[in-house]
């Protein structure tokens, strides 16, 4: 395979035929160059996938994502009899099934694009694939992977100076690191959520060229992955029905209610757990001195009705820079914390308080609102209520949960041009049979 330059392939990882076509015609209209079935449609929607593809572009390269495994052989006659132009092999799958793929690719007029996925050592793979007779490797970063802030760069440009192939990338590349990959010597460059989840797909197509051409970055406020570092800025930008979605609609407090000045306000912060009984409000108040700015103190009060947080414990809190309070209990004076814009979420309001008795504990595993809550565990607030996120996922969760919102994004374009939301998603299709 042969590249004057390099070229821009958009992945269309959907379920539903009919949007992939949409958002391929679309990435098409923008510059897109080669177009791919993703493993997901082709699972979803069969070699049909394929096909209509082809029908639709029939100057386009069309490229069938099979992750082929096993049967080489087979699996790239019946592609490339579906209208694909290029196939891609799994490089973890034996030397056996590769050559087959080659061999059916050579009969059949396809050629073969060895997928380095999860492959440990991708430069030694790179050359059995050329002596096997692939035509490309893929450095490929699944979702999963960039999920934790894994990206392809670190290694693309050892990899391209060490394979005997040219190279393609997938990871998620936006219009700010499409030059990046081209500077590192990709030949083609793989882009998926980053065009397919825009609501402007064109737009977003004809700046990640721009990018790749002048090999400058072109902003992009969203399709961005976050690092450790990056947790509290992430979740920042996306709401607590979006973090609840990332962890598979786990997370979500129940009967904690917002308490907000503005509705818009998003509460994000690590945090501070507080064990104590009905209306004994020491061990809340203490807290607030063991609290570092950022953080959120959740209190178990075990579902209690009498007050046991109040204005000078809010004034206190907002002080040391408190993100905000989270009671499974009763919290009371919420004229006047509203006022002073500390964001609180509790399960009852009173008028009455109890006593500073001292009972309970700080910074031991407590349950609020129904969920497990441990210190250092990321808490997500706003109007829709509270989401707590186990603290070794955070960094997991918080770019999950800015994907949930890029393809919320994509979708409400599409209801906005005349669609509904179960015609987008084939509601009726996709019923559980059984």
């Amino acid at each position: 395979m042969k590249l004057e330059r390099a070229v821009l392939q958009v992945a269309l990882d959907f379920e539903n035929l009919s949007r992939a076509i949409q958002a391929a015609r679309e990435a098409v209209e923008g510059g897109a160059q080669w177009v791919e079935a993703g493993t997901p449609l082709i699972k979803s929607e069969g070699l049909e996938a394929v096909r209509e593809l082809k029908r639709n572009f029939k100057d386009k390269r069309i490229v069938a994502d099979m992750k082929v495994m096993d049967t080489g052989g087979f699996e790239v006659e019946i592609a490339a009899k579906a209208g694909a132009d290029i196939v891609t092999v799994l490089g973890a799958s034996d030397d056996g099934t590769i050559a087959e793929a080659v061999r059916a690719g050579e009969k059949y007029g396809v050629e073969v694009m060895v997928d380095l996925l999860a492959v440990p050592d991708m430069p030694a793979r790179a050359v059995r694939a050329r002596e096997l007779g692939a035509s490309m490797v893929c450095l490929h970063v699944g979702i999963d992977q960039q999920m934790k802030g894994e990206d392809p760069f670190e290694i693309l440009r050892d990899l391209v100076a060490r394979s005997p192939l040219p190279v393609a990338v997938a990871g998620g590349i936006n219009s700010e690191t499409a030059a990046k990959a081209v500077s590192a010597g990709a030949q083609v460059v793989i882009v998926g959520g980053a065009i397919t989840k825009s609501p402007k797909m064109a737009d977003a197509t004809r700046a990640i060229l721009q990018a790749m051409e002048t090999g400058q970055a072109v902003s992009s406020e969203l399709f961005h992955r976050y690092g450790e570092k990056e947790i509290r800025e992430a979740f920042s930008k996306v709401s607590s029905p979006n973090v609840t979605d990332a962890l598979q609609r786990k997370g979500a407090m129940h009967g904690i209610l917002p308490r907000l000045k503005d509705p818009r306000i998003k509460v994000v912060g690590t945090a501070v757990t507080v064990r104590t009984l009905d209306g004994d409000w020491a061990k809340p108040v203490e807290s607030i001195d063991r609290a570092g700015p950022g953080d959120v103190i959740v209190i178990d009060a075990g579902g209690g009705t009498t007050g046991l947080w109040g204005e000078l414990a809010s004034w206190s809190a907002h002080v040391r820079g408190v993100a905000g309070v989270v009671i499974d209990g009763a919290a009371r004076d919420i004229d006047s914390i509203l006022d002073l814009g500390l964001p609180l979420f509790s399960r009852h309001i009173a008028s009455d308080a109890g006593e500073p008795k001292g009972h309970g504990e700080i910074g031991v595993e407590i349950t609020c609102g129904g969920q497990h809550v441990r210190p250092g565990d990321w808490i997500v607030g706003d109007a829709s209520g509270v989401v707590v996120v186990p603290r070794e996922r955070a960094q997991e969760i918080a770019n999950r949960a800015l994907d949930v919102l890029e393809h919320e994004n994509r979708v409400r374009e599409e209801i906005k041009r005349g669609s509904t939301l179960s015609k987008v998603q084939q509601l009726e299709r996709w019923e559980r049979v059984g």
